[in-house]
């Protein structure tokens, strides 16, 4: 059997063609890193080292099989019997790979018992006789023996223990994927059957090396062997799913953490109010709350607006405006965040700054809001300088607007992820300070928006200087006034006019009548469009603050229907808590008087006062 026709190589060269051609085939290419072309591999090069030892052993006996070479024979019929135990285990793995519904550890457990088994039988066939026999008339050879009977026994239960595992996975075959994996399992036990019934009409004809490399062939064509790029796109893309959900998690987490830290502070201190003896004590606690409740604003703004940024709805909305009064209206506000630090916040606004400009005012604030805030946050102690500079060509102006601080310095390897949303460098180290890593990745979005440049200067424990540069349009060049600070307003009386106070919250209402006592005035007030509108027929109003997201009946809906009487003329100004980049002109061009977004800013309540109660 094992020692083929020595006067015909015929089939041995077949084997060894198909073997060498599945060899080049299957390793010129990259293939996908799993379990199966892992499994397939090793059964292609185990084939290439059979065919070839099959076709030496046939094509030199041919001249040099005698008495004198028998024992040579011996010894390698003998690798080819090992070798061909060796196939049939690694197919054996690799049906167990593809039909078997067993778990990883099981695979290994059962690998691992018939590896031992692989062991015991290589070692007896190794010790055990064999022997051959020439065929006078043709040349050809006959193994037998006990080495050959051994073999028989290890194929047939691996024979066995495959057409074991295509029944036990019977219910897989509906699967057309599965179901061409199964051919070549059930071609292999096909032709080895057809080849026990050929030899034993005649022991000297052996095509087994020609059906494994047949039924190699067959598995070819079902290896999934899908184009590698697609594979890395897949890869890839499948990386940064992970990653993004990573960012998620780790976004949820730090929203947790820093929406509930003012949440408890808010909470905390108004329950405390509530138990306080002394009005120094509740006002104490209620600046804590005003302070807890700007932080808490701050998150929802910054998520708002790099979701915005990210889905590419943040638009530049050009108006004209002042930028030295709005720089002092910041400064202001920043304020109060010092505290009790000492710290000096220094202003320097150049002469030469137009009085009005033409751009993007908003996020120009927010720029130098978010760096001012950053600026006071990490720093104890020391000098914050805020420097507004300009250079003025024809009807352009290149503002260079910079923020220098004392403080705790950034590392020179970590300022290229100063600007990494969600990253906050030195954890560890500022675990005290509130915050979400939003505010400077917001901040230069907005600046690369506006085509502008952001600057980074740091010395690591001395403190940092950004510098931002942006282009604006000349308005007007007038003379400003160079104020360090802002004076405080006086609040005004309002007693004599009447304001209605539309909101379908009782609680946004409780809040809206509780700041315009300030101004002395004793608001109207309603819960719906509808009532809105029954109020309107019966008194006359200098004043509607409207809020749009109501039930049934919008604030934009209910201004429509005012209008529709010609004689409508109380200024409306929308209440609301869609305070979204871009919803202010939204409202503007719907007709609407004013904009005034919630939570209510105590200065822009005042401004809105002052337009339309304070004519003469």
């Amino acid at each position: 059997m094992l020692l083929s026709e020595l006067t015909n190589t015929f089939f041995p060269f077949c084997s060894l063609a198909i073997s060498l051609f599945l060899y080049f085939l299957f390793f010129s290419k990259k293939h996908v890193e799993n379990l199966e072309t892992k499994m397939y591999s090793y059964l292609v090069v185990c084939s290439l080292f059979e065919s070839f030892l099959y076709f030496f052993i046939c094509f030199t006996g041919d001249f040099f099989f005698n008495s004198s070479t028998l024992f040579f024979y011996k010894i390698l019929n003998k690798i080819l019997v090992v070798i061909y135990i060796v196939w049939m285990t690694l197919f054996y793995f690799y049906t167990l790979i593809i039909v078997s519904n067993v778990g990883i550890k099981a695979k290994e457990k059962i690998k691992k018992c018939f590896i031992i088994f692989d062991i015991i039988v290589i070692l007896f066939v190794l010790i055990s006789p064999i022997d051959l026999v020439l065929n006078i008339s043709d040349k050809t050879s006959n193994a037998y023996g006990m080495v050959i009977n051994i073999l028989y026994f290890t194929c047939s239960v691996y024979l066995f223990l495959i057409v074991l595992s295509l029944i036990w996975s019977l219910k897989r075959f509906k699967d057309i994927t599965v179901r061409k994996k199964f051919f070549p399992m059930i071609m292999l036990s096909l032709l080895f059957f057809i080849s026990l019934i050929i030899r034993a009409f005649d022991p000297y004809f052996n095509i087994t090396s020609n059906i494994f490399s047949f039924v190699l062939l067959i598995m070819y064509h079902t290896i999934e062997n899908p184009d590698v790029k697609i594979l890395n796109e897949l890869e890839l893309a499948k990386k940064n799913a992970e990653r993004a959900n990573d960012a998620k998690t780790e976004f949820l987490s730090s929203m947790s953490h820093e929406i509930r830290t003012p949440l408890n502070a808010i909470v905390g201190f108004s329950n405390a109010i509530l138990e306080d003896k002394t009005l120094e004590e509740a006002k104490e606690e209620a600046k804590d709350i005003i302070m807890a409740s700007n932080n808490l604003l701050e998150i929802v703004n910054g998520i708002l607006d790099i979701s915005k940024i990210e889905a590419g709805k943040m638009e530049i909305v050009n108006v004209d405006y002042k930028l030295i009064p709005m720089c002092n209206d910041i400064v202001k506000l920043s304020r109060p965040r010092i505290g009790e630090k000492p710290i000096e916040l220094k202003c320097k606004f150049s002469s030469d700054i137009p009085a009005i400009l033409h751009g993007d005012q908003g996020k120009i604030k927010e720029i130098i809001t978010n760096i001012l805030t950053n600026a006071i946050k990490y720093t104890e102690r020391g000098l914050i300088t805020f420097e507004v500079s300009c250079i003025n060509y024809k009807n352009t102006t290149r503002l260079m607007i910079s923020i220098e601080d004392t403080g705790r310095g950034i590392k020179p390897d970590k300022i290229d992820k100063l600007f990494t949303k969600f990253n906050r460098l030195e954890e560890d180290r500022n675990t005290t300070l509130e915050g979400t890593g939003l505010g400077l990745a917001i901040t230069k979005s907005l600046v690369e928006m506006m085509n502008g440049k952001i600057i980074v200067q740091s010395k690591y424990g001395s403190g940092s200087k950004f510098t931002v540069y942006l282009s604006q349009k000349i308005v007007s060049m007038n003379d400003n006034v160079v104020e360090d600070d802002v004076k405080e307003i006086e609040l005004v009386d309002y007693s004599s006019k009447k304001v209605l106070v539309v909101d379908d919250n009782n609680l946004n209402i409780k809040v809206a009548v509780r700041l315009l006592r300030n101004f002395k005035i004793v608001p109207d007030t309603c819960v719906s469009g509808i009532e809105c509108l029954e109020k309107i027929k019966e008194n006359k109003y200098d004043l509607i603050l409207l809020d749009d997201m109501m039930p049934k009946f919008s604030g934009v809906d209910t201004f429509h229907k005012l209008k529709e009487n010609e004689d409508f003329e109380t200024p409306v100004v929308i209440l609301t808590a869609n305070a979204i980049t871009g919803m202010k002109e939204k409202y503007m061009k719907e007709g609407l008087d004013d904009y005034l977004a919630k939570p209510i800013d105590k200065l822009e309540l005042i401004r809105v006062l002052d337009k339309f109660l304070n004519k003469k």
